[in-house]
C-alpha cells in the first residue's frame, strides 16, 4: 500500500473516530444533563464517552504489539488533556473555578491513580499492586459519586458531599426522542470508536516505518493529541459556560479512565519488562507533575486564572520538545 493511500486510510479513520467520539459524548451529555445528574457524575459519564477514541487506540496498539505506543498514547493524551481541556479553558473563559470540595475530591483520586501508575512506571512495584492501588481509589469514588444521587444513602450523611459533587442541574423528564436517540446512537458510535482506532494504528504505524520515527513518538505526539480532540472540545466548551466542576471532573476522570484502563490494567497481560523504557518513564513523571501543578493552580483563591492556563499550556509544549529530543 502507497504512503498516499496509507495517508488517505489514516485521515479517514481519524475523521470517522473523532465524529463517531463527539456524537457518543454529546449524547451522554445531553441525556445526563435533563436527568439532573450532578457535575461529579456528569463529568464521570461524558469522561467516559470522549475517552473511547484513546482506550480504543491504545489497547490496540498494545494487542498489535506495540507496546510503546500503546503507553504512549495514554501518558501523552494525559498530559495534553490538562493543558488542552483545562489550561485552555482558563484563557479563553478567563478563569477556571470550582468549590475546594470538588477539587479535592477529583484532583486526590487523579494524583492518587497517576502515582500508582508512576510507581508502576519506575519498576517501583508490579503491575497488579499498581492496578490494585488505583481501584482502591477510584471504585469508592464512583461508588460515592453514583449513590450520592439516589436514595440509598440519607439525605444527613449526603450533605457533606454536595458541594464535592458540584451543581445539580434542573431535573428534566426526558421522553421521546431524548430517550430513544442515545440508545439508537451510542452502539454505533462505540463500533465506529473501535473500528476507526483499529485503522488509525495500524496506518500510523506503517507511515512510522516509512519515514522512521520511532513507535513510541507516534503514540506520545500524533495519536495521543488526535484521539484527545473530543476532550478537548467538550472541555473548552464547558469552560466557556462557566462550568468549571464539569470541566474538571472531566479532565481528571479522563486521565484516571486512561491510566486504569490504557495502562495498568493492560500491564496485567502485556509485558514490558520491569519499567517503562527511559521516554516513557519520564512521561509518566512529567504527567505526575502537570496534573499536581494543575491541582495547585486550581486550588487558588479565584480558581486558575489565564496566566496558570498558560503555564499548563507551556508544559505540554515542553512535553512535546522533550519527545523530540529523547525520541
Amino acid at each position: 500500500m502507497s504512503t498516499v493511500v496509507q495517508g488517505v486510510y489514516f485521515l479517514a479513520s481519524l475523521a470517522a473516530t473523532l465524529l463517531a467520539a463527539a456524537a457518543f459524548a454529546e449524547r451522554l451529555d445531553r441525556l445526563g444533563e435533563r436527568l439532573g445528574l450532578p457535575e461529579a457524575l456528569l463529568g464521570l459519564l461524558t469522561a467516559a464517552g470522549a475517552d473511547a477514541p484513546e482506550l480504543a487506540a491504545a489497547v490496540t496498539a498494545l494487542v498489535t504489539g506495540a507496546t510503546g505506543t500503546g503507553f504512549g498514547v495514554v501518558l501523552g493524551s494525559n498530559v495534553f488533556n490538562l493543558s488542552a481541556m483545562v489550561g485552555l479553558s482558563a484563557i479563553v473563559a478567563g478563569s477556571v473555578t470550582l468549590s475546594r470540595e470538588t477539587l479535592a475530591l477529583e484532583g486526590g483520586v487523579a494524583v492518587g491513580v497517576t502515582v500508582a501508575v508512576c510507581l508502576l512506571g519506575l519498576g517501583a512495584v508490579p503491575a497488579w499492586v499498581a492496578l490494585a492501588l488505583a481501584l482502591a481509589l477510584l471504585v469508592p469514588y464512583v461508588v460515592v459519586v453514583a449513590l450520592a444521587e439516589g436514595h440509598t444513602l440519607s439525605l444527613r450523611r449526603r450533605r457533606p458531599f454536595r458541594r464535592a459533587l458540584g451543581e445539580h442541574h434542573r431535573r428534566g423528564h426526558p421522553h421521546g426522542r431524548e430517550l430513544w436517540e442515545p440508545i439508537i446512537v451510542i452502539p454505533p458510535a462505540v463500533a465506529v470508536i473501535v473500528l476507526g482506532s483499529i485503522g488509525m494504528v495500524h496506518a500510523s504505524l506503517r507511515l512510522a516505518d516509512r519515514v522512521g520515527m520511532p513507535h513510541v513518538l507516534v503514540g506520545v505526539l500524533l495519536l495521543a493529541v488526535l484521539t484527545s480532540m473530543p476532550n478537548a472540545y467538550t472541555g473548552v466548551r464547558l469552560g466557556r459556560a462557566g462550568r468549571g466542576a464539569a470541566l474538571v471532573s472531566e479532565t481528571m476522570n479522563s486521565n484516571t479512565i486512561n491510566l486504569v484502563g490504557g495502562v495498568a490494567l493492560p500491564a496485567l497481560f502485556v509485558g514490558f519488562g520491569h519499567r517503562f523504557s527511559g521516554l516513557l518513564a519520564v512521561d509518566a513523571v512529567w504527567l505526575l507533575a502537570t496534573t499536581v501543578a494543575a491541582v495547585a493552580l486550581l486550588w487558588r483563591s479565584g480558581g486558575m486564572r489565564a496566566a496558570g492556563g498558560a503555564l499548563l499550556l507551556a508544559s505540554w509544549v515542553g512535553f512535546a520538545v522533550v519527545q523530540g529530543i529523547v525520541g
